[in-house]
């Protein structure tokens, strides 16, 4: 059963012309500014690899990718869950060196996606990686550019309010930095969802960190795939939805597994089948670039800076009958 939120008097904070030409300079806008802080140069990036590259996300190991043959070439494509193992390995085929990195468009397909105001089974987002040293795979470095993204995405939106004085989203750039077993020990009582919800009502932008692993309680906040970001140096940032009355997650990032954390962390999660793949042979000779990375949603931004109640409102896909009845019948403008 797919879930909606209807926010009580809800209306759109622009019609439906204005919202397509704010959504377009949110992206243009967001674009100069991240790519400016974090020195990052775009390219063009794959929107389906082979099952055999070990390069797709297995995101929580249960989903599904939408796969295809290609007679051509005799051998299966899926559409990729995201870019986040492919990245790292573009960092080294393109020569990237230390202190320089990449962003470009993903856009995928999550067929098990469970849709509501947020999920949609169309995904876009900026997907970035940057290349660093060993000294720098530690929590300090990590802050240092969680801060950086989230100065951009307040600029971004200081912008569009000059633009469209009519829009409140109002963003908080002081970010409030929190491990999930802090949050565990907080509200014992609380599900993971419940723990991000309560510490972002308060702080209104977090990040929360180490996600993947076991927390005291047993089970992890989270599940995160185990390939690609370190469990111990990752997270993801939240924004208060003043619209919604909930955080929102809009970026999932972190400083990516070496050699010694991917065959930890293969190992804990059982996937220890994958070490045979061409990606992870690579990460475990140590061939390919030590980097940190992750994926920003735009939709998700421009629902945040535009208030708008659903993903939908901003991007196209599909929804079940239901929820366009009562989309309509609440005023949510489905594009």
């Amino acid at each position: 059963m797919n879930k909606l939120y209807v926010p009580a008097g809800y209306k759109p904070q622009l019609d439906r012309y204005d919202t397509q030409r704010a959504i377009a300079y949110i992206k243009q806008t967001f674009q100069e500014e991240f790519s400016s802080a974090l020195n990052l140069k775009r390219v063009s990036a794959p929107l389906f690899v082979t099952e055999s590259s070990g390069l797709n996300d297995n995101l929580n190991g249960y989903e599904r990718p939408v796969s295809f043959d290609v007679p051509a070439i005799g051998t299966d494509a899926q559409i990729v869950h995201s870019l986040a193992k492919w990245k790292r390995l573009a960092l080294k085929r393109y020569d990237f060196s230390v202190g320089n990195g990449l962003y470009t468009d993903m856009n995928a397909i999550r067929r098990d996606e469970e849709l509501d105001n947020l999920h949609s089974i169309y995904v876009d987002q900026w997907d970035w990686e940057k290349v660093i040293t060993r000294e720098s795979r530690n929590v300090d470095y990590l802050k240092l550019v969680v801060s950086a993204i989230v100065k951009a995405i307040c600029d971004t939106n200081d912008r569009l309010r000059v633009r469209y004085p009519t829009l409140s989203a109002n963003l908080c750039p002081k970010v409030s930095f929190v491990t999930t077993q802090e949050l565990e020990d907080m509200y014992p009582d609380m599900t993971a969802n419940e723990r991000e919800n309560a510490y972002v009502k308060e702080h209104k932008t977090a990040f929360i960190m180490q996600i993947g692993g076991a927390l005291k309680s047993g089970k992890p906040h989270d599940g995160r795939a185990p390939d690609y970001d370190d469990w111990s140096l990752n997270g993801d940032i939240f924004f208060w939805n003043e619209t919604l009355g909930r955080g929102i997650e809009i970026s999932s990032m972190g400083i990516r597994v070496d050699a010694d954390s991917l065959d930890r962390q293969l190992t804990i999660a059982g996937c220890d089948d994958r070490r045979n793949l061409e990606f992870h042979k690579m990460l475990l000779n140590d061939e390919l670039p030590l980097t940190i990375g992750g994926g920003i949603g735009q939709s998700r931004l421009c629902m945040l800076m535009l208030g708008c109640a659903h993903i939908g409102e901003v991007q196209v896909s599909i929804w079940d009958d239901e929820t366009v009845k009562k989309c309509e019948q609440a005023g949510i403008p489905l594009l």
